[in-house]
């Protein structure tokens, strides 16, 4: 049902994509419109990985030069039964994370490196596994192509938005004329946040629970989540600013929301999806969500000895009081 709703979600938005195009040069407009969307849907399917990474400036990681967050990835895609992914990082403080590609043959994932140093292990693997469940979902190149058409209607909006100040555009058969093309410059850009919101919060959820059973501890996502909640909201995210239409693609909203594009969220509410997380692992609602995982009620207690890692994680953690300050963060060489 949830793909149904998806498809005609995208079927809508790209319906709103050829009435801009209506609206500002009549039934010619309409069609040339549609036919630019296809010929982005055909960009996107087949570039849209290596687009978003190159606009976020990810670096590419590999065993060598981050071990233990590729071995990670490794486990967690074996488990999910999914091909070894990509693995980028982006020097960014925001604390973020986002997964691209247009099938699991073709997938990467990528983390901040506010996120890196912000979390733990074991929440870096509730993050990952979110991701990759995106990823198993096909959710990433339906977000990317949402994500371009959006972008497409705020620059098709914006042109309206001259055309209607300026007088452009007299012959054509817009009925509303300069008012009709200011219009359109403010709605269109709130109706495609508004189908974007509505696909990303539905796959959102899928996807923490999904992520959840990957990693086999929904509290350690939880615990992620909840520290992401205030990170992003410490730290802003420049790029994101920049380019709000590919927001719907981190985990977290990495929005400030000080401007207009923020007034819908694409994001599902982070306290619901913590307490749906909670209700996955029998954890009371009144547990905070940071408690060290293995602790609370309903987490498995006879989880695998080696953690995420490829590491026995409590014995790791517990050797020594200095041992994280010793040990190389997992994105360095």
């Amino acid at each position: 049902m949830n793909y149904v709703r998806t498809g005609l979600l995208l079927a809508g938005l790209t319906a709103l994509f050829g009435a801009v195009g209506m609206m500002i040069g009549g039934q010619q407009g309409m069609i040339i419109a549609l036919l630019f969307a296809a010929a982005m849907n055909v960009f996107a399917y087949w570039n849209s990985d290596a687009m978003l990474l190159r606009m976020r400036s990810a670096r590419q990681v590999d065993d060598k030069t981050a071990p233990e967050l590729v071995a990670m990835v490794r486990d967690l895609a074996r488990n999910a039964d999914l091909p070894m992914p990509k693995v980028y990082v982006i020097e960014n403080p925001q604390p973020n994370a986002f997964a691209t590609g247009r099938n699991p043959e073709n997938a990467a994932v990528a983390a901040t490196t506010g996120l890196l140093k912000l979390l733990d292990r074991n929440e870096i693997a509730g993050v990952m596994a979110h991701e990759l469940a995106h990823v198993k979902n096909r959710d990433t190149l339906t977000m990317t192509i949402t994500a371009t058409i959006a972008g497409a209607i705020s620059a098709l909006a914006n042109f309206a938005m001259f055309a209607g100040m300026f007088g452009g555009n007299r012959d054509n058969n817009n009925p509303l004329g300069g008012i009709g093309m200011i219009l359109i410059a403010i709605l269109a850009p709130l109706g495609a946040m508004i189908v974007q919101m509505a696909i990303s919060r539905t796959r959102e959820y899928e996807a923490d629970k999904i992520g959840a059973e990957i990693c086999g501890h929904p509290m350690w996502l939880a615990s992620a989540l909840n520290k992401l909640d205030k990170g992003v909201h410490a730290i802003p995210n420049m790029d994101a600013e920049r380019n709000p239409a590919m927001a719907h693609m981190y985990i977290a909203n990495p929005l400030s929301g000080k401007g207009v594009d923020n007034l819908f969220s694409t994001h599902p509410n982070m306290a619901n999806r913590i307490a749906r997380l909670k209700e996955m692992s029998g954890t009371p609602a009144s547990n905070a969500p940071g408690r060290p995982a293995g602790q609370g009620a309903g987490v498995a207690k006879a989880a695998p000895s080696l953690g995420p890692w490829g590491r026995n994680s409590s014995k790791t953690a517990s050797s020594t009081p200095n041992a994280s300050r010793q040990r190389k963060r997992p994105w360095e060489s």
